[in-house]
């Protein structure tokens, strides 16, 4: 499957094990370091297609399982597929709605799917790799993801094993179902847990499939910091130099730092919309709680160093802490325009570092700032 046009990825800087790219899609590059910020159901909460595209981001994603729920992929396919559905231009990722579905109660699961009760009406479901492969081709995403099995943590080492097993059949499936590689790039996913032999196994059989580019998979289950570091650094450099790889479901700024640093190109969260319902901002200086009282009577914006549509436009802390003490949408969208422009900043910044020969010092000087 390899040089499938108009997939390529160009890597074009390196500062120690830090990369800066070019990976090319229908529907544009992607600049690499990137973060992908998440539209579960079509849409980035809180955010038009146009406030996502003024933060700087690239790429979005979708939610494979989300979206074959409601309002169903044959109607998606049907209005023109997703980029027309979400009025989104740029690429999309579609999970495979493999997390998703795992984070069910009482599912079933077996060599051939996942069986499970759909959570809006209660009837019975099946997704399996050919399955979850239909509803993306669908969907119409730039890049699709194979169907994994993404087991939990803490687990028995029998338990993950038997995930990576499941896990690698279900990717000779998904490979076997996808037959538009040369509209919608298809990833293999790493599985393994925190054990690194399961680790390196599971990435030798992966690679082998020669698919456009890689994920790492289940290392954002609570296994916390440390451990996500430990796994990221020890598969990342498993995987090909010449093709993206993809830290699924991270995460936090400083998890985005260290996995930069091991190699990572592509990033996905839901915290920056996520914490920015909450009333939590990410500055600088480290992470900022509007709701405090403290932000009462603040006339300054959420990060005075920073240029997104929030903060240049003047919106003052003290009115974010009253929009969110009166339950106002608007503080919704103010905090999120400015969660998300924050993230695409760091990669920004990762990306000039890493071109520079100069990523270990920025990565220091942000973190040391940054306070994590």
């Amino acid at each position: 499957m390899a040089g499938q046009a108009p997939f390529s990825f160009a890597l074009e800087a390196r500062s120690g094990a830090a990369r800066a790219g070019r990976f090319a899609t229908p529907h544009g590059p992607i600049h690499t370091p990137a973060f992908m910020p998440v539209g579960t159901h079509g849409a980035v909460k809180a955010l038009t297609p146009e406030q996502v595209r003024a933060t700087g981001a690239e790429v979005v994603l979708a939610n494979t399982y989300h979206l074959a729920l409601r309002p169903g992929e044959a109607l998606v396919e049907k209005l023109g597929g997703l980029h027309a559905f979400m009025r989104w231009d740029g690429p999309i990722l579609t999970d495979s709605g493999g997390f998703q579905v795992f984070s069910l109660p009482n599912k079933a699961i077996d060599d051939s799917g996942v069986r499970f009760k759909n959570e809006l009406n209660g009837s019975e479901m099946e997704l399996t790799p050919e399955r979850s492969i239909a509803i993306q081709h669908a969907l119409g995403a730039d890049v699709i993801m194979a169907f994994d099995e993404c087991t939990p943590f803490p687990a028995e080492r029998r338990t993950v094993q038997a995930g990576v097993r499941r896990t690698l059949s279900w990717l000779e499936r998904c490979a076997k179902a996808h037959s538009k590689p040369e509209r919608q790039a298809l990833f293999g996913i790493v599985q393994g847990g925190v054990h690194l032999d399961l680790r390196s196994s599971c990435a030798a059989a992966v690679v082998a499939t020669d698919l456009p580019g890689y994920a790492i998979g289940g290392v954002s289950v609570g296994e916390g910091h440390e451990l996500l570091c430990k796994v990221t650094e020890h598969t990342a450099p498993l995987l090909p130099e010449g093709k993206p790889r993809y830290l699924m479901g991270v995460g936090l700024p400083e998890d985005l730092v260290a996995a930069i640093g091991y190699g990572i190109d592509l990033f996905d969260c839901v915290i920056p919309t996520r914490y920015a319902r909450s009333a939590s901002a990410f500055t600088t200086r480290g992470r900022i709680r509007l709701t405090n009282r403290r932000y009462r009577r603040d006339a300054y914006p959420i990060d005075t160093s920073c240029d997104c549509t929030t903060c240049a436009a003047g919106f003052s802390r003290a009115y974010l802490h009253h929009l969110f003490a009166a339950n106002e949408v608007l503080s919704a969208v103010l905090t999120s325009v400015h969660n998300v422009h924050f993230y695409q900043g760091l990669v920004a910044g990762a990306r000039a570092a890493i071109r520079a020969g100069r990523f270990d010092t920025w990565r220091w000087d942000f973190l040391g700032t940054y306070g994590a």
